[in-house]
């Protein structure tokens, strides 16, 4: 297994001199933004999480988890359990993450609203 410093993102003098672009790298990617709305204020499984976003393969999920544990916003708990279960949650700072996410929703809906005219 991949250590998670491998997940950490690279360095980049765009976003270490731009907060809104350091905000947003770290929920971009196709299933980030969907991953914190199923943990908002839930601690949830892989099969979990993989069934309530239809269409992510494991794969895919594994990578965009622990980029987000990486980036210290989504805590990963493992059980010392036959068969081993695995829990993600928030961290203090994916929660508020979460609150800018709740924001971001409501721009985005008023803006989808409008683009439908």
């Amino acid at each position: 297994m991949k250590a998670l410093s491998d997940y950490a993102q690279k360095f980049d003098r765009l976003r270490d001199n731009c907060p809104v672009r350091a905000a947003i790298d770290v929920i971009r990617g196709r299933w980030k933004p969907s991953i914190l709305w199923e943990l908002h204020g839930n601690t949830k499984r892989f099969s979990d999480l993989q069934t309530a976003l239809a269409g992510v393969t494991a794969q895919a999920l594994t990578v965009q988890l622990r980029e987000l544990e990486a980036d210290g916003v989504v805590a990963r708990t493992v059980y010392a359990e036959v068969p081993a279960r695995v829990e993600y949650a928030l961290t203090p700072r994916g929660r508020e993450l979460s609150a800018v996410m709740d924001e971001l929703e409501k721009w985005g809906a008023d803006y989808l609203a409008r683009s439908a005219h």
